[in-house]
């Protein structure tokens, strides 16, 4: 510890507060997005369509079975090469990595919150959907103003067990060289040979973030199960 160089990490601080907050830019919008393409997916799967339900039931399976390392390089490199294919450009399109990131995350955490929200869903009592329908209301109405609401309370504190996981999950950016909170801190320990002093200072970050996010979510869990 004698040697921690503490004035690597203050020197640097403003640069690593642009990275974290590029992190929860990131978390933020792939969590709103893949919330609601998730509630889209989930009630295709719950849909009587069938072929609807089999083709979001596969698109979630999918997003399931294969690591976001892989989503990310596949559509970093893959997706301009197959554009290039079909629309005939001279060139692949550069989809760059900000914007890779982006739709990526949101592509794959949609799948994971369509299950999330699927369970929801399925958690209320048929009964409510039956008391929608005598009283005159449709299928939209029903779940707009009936299941989701209930839906979306029940799931509360797995949806943020979620985006705590989607939020460590977005350090992943860092091999597109996004400077994220990771790619930050990464590139200041190459510069100035602050290697320990970074990772030490990312990881700390990440812990009380996490961790105070986690005490939350313990927290919503009990004010639900009062209210149930």
């Amino acid at each position: 510890m004698n040697d921690f160089d503490f004035s690597a990490i203050t020197t640097s601080l403003p640069y690593l507060m642009q990275g974290l907050a590029y992190t929860v830019q990131l978390t933020v919008v792939a969590c709103l997005g893949g919330i609601f393409f998730g509630t889209l997916l989930a009630l295709a799967r719950l849909s009587g369509i069938k072929p609807l339900a089999m083709i979001a039931a596969g698109y979630v399976n999918l997003m399931r079975s294969i690591p976001l390392i892989l989503v990310i390089f596949w559509f970093y490199f893959l997706v301009p090469v197959v554009l290039q294919s079909v629309m005939g450009y001279e060139r692949p399109p550069q989809i760059g990595p900000d914007r890779s990131a982006y739709i990526t995350f949101i592509m794959f955490e949609a799948a994971f919150f369509c299950e999330i929200m699927r369970a929801g869903i399925q958690s209320i009592p048929k009964g409510q959907v039956a008391a929608a329908q005598a009283l005159g209301l449709n299928y939209r109405l029903t779940m707009a103003k009936i299941v989701l609401p209930q839906a979306f309370r029940n799931m509360l504190p797995v949806l943020l067990t979620q985006t705590i996981i989607l939020f460590q999950d977005t350090s992943l950016v860092y091999v597109l060289s996004v400077t994220d909170f990771l790619g930050a801190a990464s590139k200041i320990a190459q510069r100035d040979s602050a290697l320990v002093e970074m990772y030490t200072f990312v990881a700390l970050v990440y812990l009380a973030i996490c961790f105070s996010l986690s005490m939350l979510v313990k927290a919503l869990q009990r004010k639900t199960q009062i209210i149930r």
